[in-house]
Order: C-alpha cells, then sequence, then structure tokens
C-alpha cells in the first residue's frame, strides 16, 4: 500500500508559498504504481483519496483488513513554525522497535534517495507515527525533503524529482522483495543524476549513447537544475 500523506485539504500542510504537501505526494505514490506494474506478482493499493482527506485510522484501517504486506508512507517534510530556513535532507522513519524487515527496507529506502538526489542524509530514525503504529504490516515513512527550504521546494515541485523519488522507492522495494521485472516490462530507468557542489551530475557511462545522456540533461535543464555530464 502506499500512503501519499495528509491530502489537498489538511490545515497547516503548505510550503510558505503555498505549495500543498499532498500534490508533491500524490504525484510521487502514482509515478511509483506505475513503476511498480512492471514487476510480477505485485499489487498496489492507496490509501489516500484525491475526492477527500483521508484519516489516519481510515488509512490504517484499509492497510490492515487488505491485509497488505507493507505500507509506504510519502511525505514532504517541514521545519519550524512555516517560515523559510536552511534545514533541508531525506530521513526515513520507523516504528521505535525497529521492525527487522521495516528497518531494512528504511535503510534502503534512504541510500537510494541519498544517493539519487544528492540531498543531505539525515538517516533511518524511529517515530511513534499512526501510520507505523497502527498498521499490522511492516511500515516505513519517507521524507522526501524540505518545503520550508528554498532550494528543496524547487525540486519537490519538479516533475524529474518527483519521477526520481519514486524511482528511489521502487528500487529499495525491488532489492528488498526481491521483486522480478515482468518480461514485457518498460526498461527500468536510468539511475537518477547525483548531486556535487551545487550541480546535478549526469553520468554518460550509465546510457547507452551519449546522446541520451544529453537528452536527460536538458530535461533537468528545461526544469531548471543546473546539471553537468560525466563522461568517465
Amino acid at each position: 500500500m502506499l500512503d501519499a500523506g495528509h491530502g489537498y485539504n489538511t490545515p497547516g500542510k503548505r510550503s510558505p508559498d503555498g505549495m500543498r504537501e499532498y500534490e508533491f505526494n500524490r504525484a510521487v505514490a502514482n509515478f511509483a504504481r506505475q513503476l511498480l506494474a512492471n514487476y510480477k506478482n505485485v499489487t498496489v493499493y492507496f490509501s489516500h483519496s484525491d475526492q477527500r482527506d483521508v484519516s489516519l485510522k481510515a488509512r490504517t484501517d484499509k492497510a490492515n483488513s487488505l491485509n497488505v504486506d507493507i505500507f509506504v508512507s510519502i511525505h514532504a517534510n517541514a521545519f519550524g513554525g512555516g517560515s523559510w530556513s536552511n534545514v533541508g535532507g531525506i530521513e526515513t522513519f520507523v516504528y521505535p522497535t525497529r521492525p527487522p524487515v521495516a528497518y531494512q527496507l528504511a535503510q534502503k529506502i534512504q541510500r537510494h534517495l541519498v544517493i539519487s538526489t544528492g540531498l543531505e542524509n539525515r538517516g533511518v530514525k524511529t517515530a511513534d507515527f499512526h501510520v507505523l503504529r497502527e498498521t499490522k504490516m511492516d511500515a516505513v515513512l519517507v521524507e522526501c525533503g524540505f518545503m520550508t527550504n528554498r532550494n528543496e521546494i524547487k525540486l519537490l515541485r519538479s516533475e524529474t524529482y518527483r519521477r526520481t523519488i519514486a524511482e528511489g522507492i521502487v528500487k529499495a522495494l525491488a532489492e528488498q522483495f526481491k521483486l522480478q521485472r515482468k518480461a514485457n516490462a518498460a526498461p527500468a530507468p536510468a539511475s537518477p543524476p547525483a548531486k556535487k557542489d551545487g550541480l546535478y551530475k549526469v553520468q554518460a557511462g550509465a546510457f547507452d549513447n551519449e546522446q541520451n545522456a544529453k537528452e536527460l540533461a536538458e530535461r533537468l535543464r528545461k526544469a531548471g537544475f543546473d546539471v553537468y555530464i560525466d563522461k568517465e
């Protein structure tokens, strides 16, 4: 079950300049579902709704009634009282008892997202969140960047970044549960760019040819990122 945290009308879940957190969360969930469709024996459920805000209890009740294997809650973070700050980065949460499977998955998600985004590694943490406590199955909650950080809100608004986050989550799920790709599945996405010295690196060697690398770099530039191509 994929859980796009909160909803369109959840009070307070906004960036200082007005982006609703749910806009990011739902987009990542949608991209992740598309990617998971390429794997065998995978059924994806959503806990959220685009028509109404869904309570935390309703979300975990649905997961428990469907007896899903794993619950992944997707969020964007915030710091302080809602004004801009320099706090940023990626962090992933599990319940304080650190259930082994959940903790292993959280570590994989954290690793994939930090590598692919280049954002600060805030680590795997524990928290007594409702969706981690009241789910009968293993559950993780991932915070994918800060809405209160002027640089990271630009990423959170970007389709490229949203796809990158979805790809990282799905790679972690596939690795944790040894998912097998379907014979007719779409090609696995190339590793997303890593950030270095304020720039996003496109690794040319990860592509079939340099032209494909140039095309990705151009799409990222149009999305507002500073990009360079590493030909090594």
